[in-house]
């Protein structure tokens, strides 16, 4: 049969992969928001792009898949990234065709009903609640106790979060959480209990239900806002440790009716066990599949490509998983962020962070001309470093230490000083 793919979103180069993975024949029509057209790579080789206002309702979505549906069937659904996952289950739905459903898709985006499904299933109890106001979260700081983590109920990137360790934060916590931010829808602010303890991220491939964790990896992250600078794969964790994070996850995936696909969740050690800060239906981001790849041999991107198809992966990643020539050594990267306010003018060291002792990848983040400014969000970094070394730490110094030495050209915008009526 020949395969007919709807990418809802872009995918970047998952599309041109579904292409060539499914061989001759094998078609791809996009449907997204209109300012996303403009980023779709290699546009031709799609048989149609359809483009819709950021405000379309669901039905227009799904009307204008079932148009093209009804002229050139579609036989699989594929999204890659968090925007329109929602329109992406909503279709699928109509049409009949595989995909995550539409409740799962509303179960991970919005954190409060993740919350309540985890709560319902025995899964993760943490108190929780979606606040109206500074007054509401103030209740549930007396209630619950500090500190407590506060941010948008849904969304990505860090934005919007912070830590409350004393009531007479709440105030500037919910203005944060309730600001407008681009991208991120308002759903409203939500507060639950801050949990202590290291950072992890659990990428995952589930097939039939059944799920296979790839790699844990250990994050590293600004104690403020909670912005992600660094990440090592795989984490350093003991044989109990890693029991039981691999545990937690795949209960957390049940609850949640994630059947298939890759997963990428967030969660933290802490002296109880392991507890989720947030799960996506999607890769991860900040480089991490590649170093998964690196150290694990295993290609997710090529992974999501292969199962959008229909075919089978987990087979072969248990395979590649248990491959004795894979170079397992770990790898991390870091994040440089310029601290003084402004416009960015250039970035220096790059060349000579990429001659460094194993050095993999080197990359600007940001152009000459973008604002910068401080850590603010996962969009303030202007640049990563990826480095390997015989252990966790060794990776972690190496790739740190080459983001430390870059150094950032910033102009910063002058002043007229006193009034001019103060100079004689």
């Amino acid at each position: 049969m020949t395969e007919h793919v709807l990418i809802v979103g872009g995918g970047r180069e998952i599309p041109g992969l579904i292409r060539e993975t499914g061989g001759p024949g094998t078609a791809t029509t996009i449907l997204c928001r209109l300012d996303l057209v403009p980023k779709i790579r290699k546009p031709a080789q799609h048989d149609r792009i359809i483009g819709l206002r950021s405000g379309a309702p669901d039905e227009e979505w799904v009307a204008l898949a079932a148009a093209v549906h009804a002229r050139h069937p579609f036989t699989r659904v594929g999204t890659f990234g968090e925007r329109d996952q929602d329109r992406a289950a909503a279709v699928a739905d109509a049409l009949g065709l595989p995909c995550h459903s539409p409740r799962t898709v509303a179960w991970v985006h919005d954190k409060h009903a993740m919350r309540r499904r985890l709560a319902e299933t025995g899964v993760d109890t943490t108190p929780v609640a979606k606040v109206p106001d500074a007054a509401a979260l103030r209740a549930f700081l007396d209630e619950h106790g500090t500190p407590c983590v506060v941010k948008p109920a849904q969304g990505a990137g860090s934005f919007g979060v912070s830590v409350v360790r004393d009531a007479e934060e709440a105030d500037a916590a919910f203005a944060r959480a309730s600001a407008d931010f681009a991208l991120i829808p308002d759903a409203g602010v939500l507060v639950e209990r801050f949990h202590e303890g290291p950072q992890f991220s659990v990428e995952a491939f589930s097939e039939g239900g059944e799920h296979v964790i790839v790699a844990v990896t250990r994050k590293f992250s600004d104690p403020v806002g909670f912005v992600e600078l660094g990440h090592v794969v795989p984490a350093a964790l003991s044989e109990d440790e890693t029991a039981a994070v691999h545990g937690y996850v795949r209960a957390l995936l049940d609850a949640l009716e994630i059947g298939y696909g890759i997963t990428h969740t967030e969660v933290v050690l802490t002296k109880e066990g392991p507890r989720v800060i947030e799960t996506h239906v999607r890769l991860a981001g900040d480089e991490i599949p590649y170093l998964v790849q690196d150290v694990t041999g295993v290609d997710l991107i090529s992974c999501v490509a292969r199962q959008t198809l229909g075919l089978p992966v987990l087979d072969g990643i248990r395979t590649t998983l248990g491959d004795p020539s894979v170079d397992r050594r770990p790898e991390a990267i870091w994040f440089a962020v310029p601290q003084a306010r402004g416009r960015l003018d250039s970035i220096g060291g790059l060349a000579e962070a990429a001659e460094l002792p194993d050095v993999v990848a080197v990359e600007a983040l940001l152009e000459a001309g973008d604002e910068v400014g401080g850590l603010e969000s996962s969009e303030s970094r202007a640049a990563f470093v990826r480095a390997r070394g015989v252990d966790e730490r060794e990776a972690v110094e190496r790739a740190r230490g080459a983001a430390l030495g870059l150094d950032f050209t910033v102009r910063v915008a002058g002043g007229a000083g006193s009034a001019a009526a103060e100079w004689v």
